[in-house]
């Protein structure tokens, strides 16, 4: 009804028996007609529709069997005492058409009650997406404010003044990008060791720096990245590679594309191997792996052991401890496929050691398997050893 929408405070509802066939006109005729002058001048029920302080009348009805029942629905904008008033004289109309009637009021709904309700419901909704959005824009105002922190603490590195992340001197590793915008956007993501060389001609800053620290070249993604890699490790000592996506540039990567690039690389040699570069690269000069101390192996390996738990995943690492390809656990012809290609030095894997898995690797010589546990092992295949999560947590053992 309009009403409920506007000024209706009260909606009386009654129910009626009628001995005989009646339809809606007569039902509405008889309220009318029957009330008109019972309650006084004030409370006559065509004036007070004409008023709009009692709302249009209506009448579900139906007949069976030679009888009519329904319902009979008064909207009111009275007060509760006139209301009351209004269910009380209908209840006594006691014939409607021809027949005899019987009315018995059912219920008065408080529409403002529901109304409140509503409101309430409303308000409630409006607030949580009130506070849903300050919250947001906190978190993205504290988000920006913590990006912009980062960025200023680009420095200058070298007599070259080269654009460099705060942690280049005191890290074990650096990450040599292209430009400027790089090194901000790595900065942007928490990445503090990276540093530019600005163009095809490596500065001497880097060739030096890159003989007593571990080097990562991350590039664009294009011609360009590709050709900075060519001059770069012709003068310096690189490490591994990572490229943005195709097309895409380091200084427009999300952390997620950023990171993800990052533990995509790959070693120089595995690199040109793969590309078949190697005639291309023939003035580069690739120094000899450096062999992470005992100290050094274990932090690495408890690091791994935390990020694969609870992932069902398979590492395939090399002699340095780091990952040269990763598998689904729960798919022994992926594993099988990665330790085929990869010929680990450890495997990594975070589900259950067994003989399959024991024989399958070593194959390729694999020296060492750490896992969840240990399942039925019959035979170990000497030099290779095998330890569980627990084993190396402990740091009771030593790494090879």
């Amino acid at each position: 009804m309009d009403e409920s929408l506007s000024t209706v405070k009260y909606v009386i509802k009654c129910t009626f028996n009628v001995s005989g066939v009646v339809e809606k006109p007569d039902v509405v005729g008889a309220i009318f007609g029957q009330l008109e002058g019972l309650l006084g001048k004030e409370l006559d029920l065509r004036e007070l529709q004409r008023t709009g302080r009692i709302g249009r009348i209506e009448v579900s009805i139906k007949s069976k069997g030679g009888k009519t029942n329904g319902v009979i629905t008064i909207p009111s904008s009275l007060d509760k005492i006139e209301t009351a008033l209004i269910a009380a004289a209908t209840e006594m109309i006691d014939k409607i058409g021809p027949c005899t009637a019987q009315i018995k009021l059912d219920s008065i709904e408080d529409i403002r009650h529901e109304k409140r309700t509503k409101i309430k419901r409303r308000a409630i909704e409006i607030l949580e997406e009130w506070s849903k959005r300050e919250t947001e824009e906190i978190e993205n105002l504290l988000s920006e404010i913590e990006k912009s922190i980062r960025t200023r603490e680009i420095t200058s590195y070298g007599p070259e003044k080269l654009p460099a992340g705060p942690e280049v001197e005191e890290s074990e590793e650096i990450i040599i990008v292209e430009g400027r915008a790089d090194v901000i956007n790595l900065l942007r993501h928490g990445i503090r060791n990276a540093m530019a060389v600005e163009g095809t001609n490596i500065p001497k800053t880097v060739q030096e720096l890159s003989k007593r620290k571990k080097v990562t070249a991350f590039l664009d993604g294009d011609r360009g990245g590709e050709l900075i890699l060519k001059e770069l490790i012709q003068v310096a000592d690189v490490d591994y590679v990572a490229f943005a996506p195709p097309g895409r540039m380091v200084e427009e990567l999300t952390e997620k594309e950023i990171m993800n690039s990052l533990k995509g690389r790959v070693l120089l040699n595995q690199y040109l191997s793969q590309k078949g570069k190697t005639s291309i690269y023939a003035k580069a000069t690739l120094k000899p792996e450096r062999k992470p101390s005992q100290n050094a192996k274990m932090l690495r390996l408890i690091s791994l052991i935390k990020e694969v738990t609870g992932k069902l995943r398979a590492y395939c690492l090399d002699s340095n401890l780091d990952i040269l390809s990763e598998a689904n656990v729960e798919d022994f012809s992926e594993i099988e496929k990665k330790i085929s290609n990869t010929k680990p030095y450890i495997l990594l894997i975070d589900g259950l050691i067994t003989q399959r898995l024991i024989d399958e690797a070593a194959k390729y010589n694999t020296k060492m398997i750490i896992g969840v546990k240990r399942g039925d092992i019959n035979k170990i295949p000497y030099p290779m050893k095998i330890y569980t999560f627990e084993d190396i947590l402990s740091k009771e053992v030593r790494i090879p």
